[in-house]
Parts: structure tokens; C-alpha cells; sequence
């Protein structure tokens, strides 16, 4: 799958609103909530539930949503709607039967959706327009809409395991694979979608449509629980913010991982290193984000179960001790060696990882309103499964929990697993200056450094910080076993040499490939609103 290569589309500029999303329709949607009168706030839930449809391989109502809004006044709120494992989830039961890893799809893996609270959660923050019309694109496109390249592309890749889940076949296969620009009908979703509009996030929560796709997931021996789904609470909380060249840079706290990002913004700037991913020092950036993503493989959890705080893996003492890691293995040394005690424990994040899985957006308008917002089933299609009755894919994002026994991210229930998703927002002297975010699974941090490295220090447009050359340590899965680096084509072949030379195994990608993630950003210059959107994915960037 070749992505196109110009800017046509995945860039724009205006002074009254912008906009970037990973599929056209969903950035059509924000701007039609802006031409109704609506703020970034509305454009943000038009276009989150609108993905919802027309990109039913990354997200849906099955999945769970994080996300960073700015108020006019400068209040930053972090949402966190992240789903609790049902608390009949049995840990013994599955170690006996898949040892000391979680299945990576099935009923196992199916945690409480928190997607559609997390839309409420949103809405309540300042949307202007009533909830309802978030769901008129969407309703619309369910009842049918052409299916898109990546979409095409993340079908095939999944047809014969799909096809033997009876609401997959019946909708996704009824007429073979669907290829590019086929028609797609999803008449139960089209359904459920209006009744959530027109009832609210309680329908789904505590009403018929939570009810029946409760039945229909039991029925596949899913131990979730209507209780489950009426016990589901959104977190607002403070973001976690680090200091970067003159920049604050805001994350969700955990359960998400923001905090790799953070760590590695802060040994880029102790080390003194050229961040530029594609220059002299891209060995010595990747030996950093393969530190602190070995942190958060090591320790991030649900919060109530991290037995190291996060103001432990971002203070002075911790950022010089990994940098000494990169150090030391830049030198031929063994990185555990200069590794300090709270970073020792076994690396057993999640299960594999099976691309898809995530959609973000960032919307910002002239009054002061900016979002950025992630919502995900994790794997592509999730847990594989279509309840038929509802047409909702639950995620599996329980496949992020371990089984190893006393892993802070041990499976439990009513737990929350280690999530991947992280909206970024950066603010310099107090004003809010871009926002981003990208899907990638846990490449989400790597992903997210370059854009704000091409964006801040390389001067680049957003346009050309989302399109810019990309690899990924580990791809987008936990690191495992020897160091390896998953590489674009359009990254230098000097650039790869370094990272053979400093004991990294290359895997050379397409030239611009959906394998690094679709990255999306907002820039705000003045009175003027820059978007750029990815052209490894089938969106737009559009402003006002």
C-alpha cells in the first residue's frame, strides 16, 4: 500500500479553525460542526464519532478514548475513559491455558468500552452544539459509505479470521472481501448510533444497547457484565507536563504511556544530541527511546497498582541514570548494567501486537478551544468479534495486561491495563502553540517525538513534521528480545547504516508506510491555525 506523497488535502491553514484527521469524512464532519456554530470541542466529537464508522478496523464504540481539551480561559484537562477488566475476569484460568501471556483476541480479552462516556465527557467540557448532532455524519456514513484505501488494505490482511466471527461475515463479507472504494452498509450500527444520539451515553451504559451487547458477548463466554458497563467512570485530571528547549509539553498521566515521551524529550535535551530523526545522532535518539520505553514496559499499570510513581521516572536523578543506560550501550555495554534498582523488574508488557488499532485528531479554533483525541480497539478489528445485534467490535485492549504474577500490569479484575494511548498538547509562555497525536501503539511516544522534533527544532510546517521519514525501535509493539528497528525506506541508507553500526537489526519498510503510524497536528502561530494530516492515512487537514 502506497500512500500519496504530495500535500494535497493533508495540509492547511486558516485563522478561524483547523482540523486533522485520519479519514476525509471525519474531517468533513468538524468542519460542518464548525459551520453550524459549533467550537473545537463539537468538531472534535463530529469528527470522533464519525472514525467511529468509516474507520471500523481502528475505532469504535467497543473502544476506549483518552484526551487532552484546552478551555479559552487556558485550563488543560486530561480525559481518561479507559475501561476496567469485568470483574469475572479469571487470571488463573488463563495462565492455565496461555501461560504467562494474555491471548491477542477473543472474548478474553474484552475490557469495559469507555468510548462513548468519554464522548460525554467531552461534550460536557464546552461543545456548543446539542449531542445528537455529533451523530447525523455518522448515522449517515453507517448506512453506507466507500470503503477507504487502509481500510481495504486492513481487511484483506484479516479476511479468513474475521470471516468465521458470524457478524463479521454477515456485514464486512456478504459479497466477498470488499476491496477500495466499495460500498459498506452497517445497518445495526446505523441503529445503535441513532439511539445513543438520541438517549445519551447512559443508553449504552446502563440501557438496551448496553444490555444486548452485553447478550451477545456472553454468549461467546465473554465474562463481561452489564454491572461492568454501569460501573464505567471517565477520570479529569491534571496532565503531566515536562519542560523541553523553552516548550511545555502535556500528556495524559497513566494508565497512559505520555510519560515515555516526556523521559525521552528530557535525556534529548541532558545529552545535548541532534534529535533530527533522520541526522547524525538518530542512533543515539533511538538507544533513548528504547530506555524509556523499557520503563514503561516495566512499569506502567493501572495507577492504583504502579508500585513506582511517575514523578519517580521523570526526576533529574532518573533522566541522568538513563541516560547513562544510552551511554553505556552506545559504549558496547550491557544496558542493565548502569541500570538503577526501580528500573529491574522483568519487561512482560501486553501481548503482540497486531497493527490497526488507533485514530487520532487534533481540532483548534481562533477562541482559544484546542483538542487532541485518541480512541482506539487497540488491535486492527479488536478482540475479532462483531456483536451482531448492536454492530459494535469490542476492543481487546485486556490483551495489554500480563499474566506474570506480581507485574504491577497483572491482569485483575475490575484493573485497569497499561494503555498506549497519549494526546500531546505544547504550550510555550503560557499559550497553547500545537496540537498532536498519532496512532502507533506503543511506537505512539517515537511517533510523537518526531513531530514535535521536526515541528519545533527542525521548523517544519505540521505537514511536513507528521510526512517527514519515520522508524520505530520495536516497531509499534512492547520491546522484546534483540534491539531491532523498523525503518521507512525514505529514512537515508546512511541513517539505517548507523543504526546497524550501533547494534540495532533493521527491517526496511515501504517508503512512507502505515507501519510507523498516521500522525496528526495543529499548529497554532499567532492568529494563524496550520493542520497537518498523514498521508500514510486517508484524511484531510482543513481550516478556516
Amino acid at each position: 500500500m502506497t500512500p500519496p506523497r504530495d500535500r494535497g488535502g493533508f495540509s492547511a491553514r486558516g485563522d478561524r479553525w483547523a482540523v486533522a484527521t485520519p479519514h476525509r469524512d471525519a474531517s468533513e464532519a468538524a468542519a460542518a460542526a464548525f459551520a453550524a456554530g459549533g467550537n473545537a470541542v463539537d468538531a472534535a466529537l463530529h469528527a470522533a464519532v464519525t472514525l467511529a464508522v468509516v474507520y471500523p478496523h481502528m475505532c469504535g464504540v467497543g473502544g476506549d478514548l483518552f484526551a487532552l481539551v484546552q478551555n479559552p480561559d487556558g485550563k488543560l484537562v486530561a480525559i481518561d475513559s479507559s475501561g476496567r477488566a469485568p470483574a469475572a475476569a479469571d487470571p488463573d484460568a488463563l495462565r492455565a491455558a496461555h501461560g504467562s501471556s494474555m491471548p491477542d483476541a477473543g472474548p478474553a480479552t474484552i475490557t469495559v468500552p469507555g468510548v462513548v462516556r468519554g464522548w460525554d465527557a467531552i461534550h460536557d467540557q464546552g461543545a456548543i452544539l446539542p449531542w445528537r448532532e455529533a451523530f447525523g455524519a455518522a448515522v449517515e456514513a453507517a448506512e453506507g459509505f466507500p470503503v477507504s484505501r487502509d481500510l481495504a488494505w486492513s481487511i484483506a490482511r484479516r479476511a479468513d479470521e474475521l470471516r468465521s466471527d458470524p457478524g463479521f461475515a454477515e456485514v464486512f463479507f456478504a459479497d466477498g472481501i470488499p476491496s477500495e472504494g466499495d460500498r459498506l452498509v452497517q445497518p445495526a450500527l446505523a441503529r445503535t448510533l441513532r439511539i445513543l444520539g438520541e438517549d445519551g451515553a447512559g443508553s449504552f451504559y446502563a440501557g438496551d444497547v448496553g444490555a444486548r451487547f452485553v447478550d451477545g458477548l456472553r454468549a461467546l463466554d465473554a465474562p463481561i457484565s452489564t454491572d461492568d458497563l454501569g460501573g464505567h467512570t471517565v477520570d479529569l485530571l491534571p496532565p503531566l507536563r515536562g519542560r523541553y528547549r523553552g516548550l511545555d509539553v502535556s500528556v495524559t498521566p497513566p494508565g497512559s504511556q505520555g510519560f515515555v515521551l516526556l523521559e525521552a524529550l528530557a535525556a534529548v535535551e541532558r545529552l545535548s544530541i541532534d534529535p533530527d530523526p533522520t541526522g547524525v545522532d538518530a542512533a543515539t535518539l533511538a538507544r533513548i527511546l528504547m530506555a524509556a520505553s523499557s520503563d514503561r514496559d516495566r512499569h506502567l499499570a493501572d495507577p492504583e497498582a504502579m508500585t513506582i510513581h511517575v514523578s519517580t521516572l521523570l526526576d533529574d536523578g532518573h533522566i541522568a541514570a538513563l541516560c547513562d543506560v544510552v551511554r553505556g550501550a552506545l559504549d558496547g555495554h550491557p544496558p542493565a548494567s548502569t541500570m538503577p534498582n526501580i528500573i529491574r523488574q522483568p519487561n512482560v508488557l501486553g501481548g503482540p501486537y497486531v497493527p490497526g488499532d488507533t485514530v487520532a485528531l487534533v481540532t483548534a479554533d481562533a477562541d482559544g478551544w484546542g483538542v487532541s483525541l485518541i480512541q482506539s480497539l487497540y488491535s486492527g478489528f479488536g478482540a475479532g468479534i462483531l456483536e451482531p445485534s448492536t454492530g459494535i467490535v469490542p476492543h481487546d485492549r485486556g490483551a495489554c495486561f500480563t499474566l506474570e504474577p506480581g507485574h504491577p500490569n497483572e491482569l485483575a479484575p475490575g484493573k485497569r491495563p497499561a494503555h498506549t494511548l497519549m494526546p500531546v498538547a505544547v504550550h510555550r509562555d503560557g499559550n497553547l502553540v500545537a496540537l498532536a497525536g498519532t496512532r502507533g501503539g506503543h511506537g505512539q511516544p517515537q511517533i510523537d517525538l518526531m513531530t514535535l522534533v521536526r515541528g519545533f527544532d527542525l521548523g517544519l510546517d505540521p505537514f511536513e513534521a507528521v510526512a517527514g521519514p519515520r522508524w520505530l525501535v520495536g516497531g509499534m509493539s512492547p520491546l522484546r528480545g534483540e534491539p531491532w528497528i523498523e525503518a521507512e525506506g525514505a529514512v537515508p541508507e546512511a541513517v539505517r547504516a548507523s543504526f546497524e553500526s550501533g547494534g540495532f537489526r533493521v527491517e526496511t519498510l515501504g517508503q512512507r508506510d502505515r507501519a510507523v503510524g498516521h500522525a496528526q497536528m495543529v499548529r497554532i502561530d499567532g492568529a494563524t491555525l496550520i493542520a497537518g494530516s498523514d498521508p500514510r492515512a486517508d484524511g484531510g487537514a482543513m481550516a478556516s
